[in-house]
């Protein structure tokens, strides 16, 4: 029988290595204990060894609007997965929410 018979699957349409993969559940987990400054240095070091991986990008995304309330910054995370990946409607969705947000001039 499968261990994982339960377990949502999913594909990595990324081609992420396990090191990746692991060092974001891992930010994920830091991010739901409330450790931001912990889960933001894992995503910035991911971000370094590839600054196009769109998961990293996407994340990095949700850690600044929901945990930092730093639209700005969500916005242009949210910008730069839709620049590599225009039909992200995860990204367009929540760069649409932060921009209510902010002010323009």
């Amino acid at each position: 029988m499968n261990e994982f018979m339960g377990a949502p699957q999913w594909k990595n349409v990324y081609d992420l290595s396990k090191h990746q993969i692991d060092m974001l559940e891992e930010a994920e987990n830091k991010m739901e204990v409330m450790n931001v400054n912990g889960a933001e240095s894992i995503l910035m070091e991911l971000l370094e060894g590839d600054k196009e991986c769109i998961p990293v990008l996407n994340i990095l995304g949700h850690l600044n609007g929901r945990y930092l309330s730093n639209f700005e910054a969500a916005i242009e995370y949210y910008d730069a997965v839709l620049s590599l990946e225009p039909d992200n409607a995860w990204a367009r969705d929540e760069r649409r929410r932060y921009r209510r947000y902010v002010t323009y001039e």
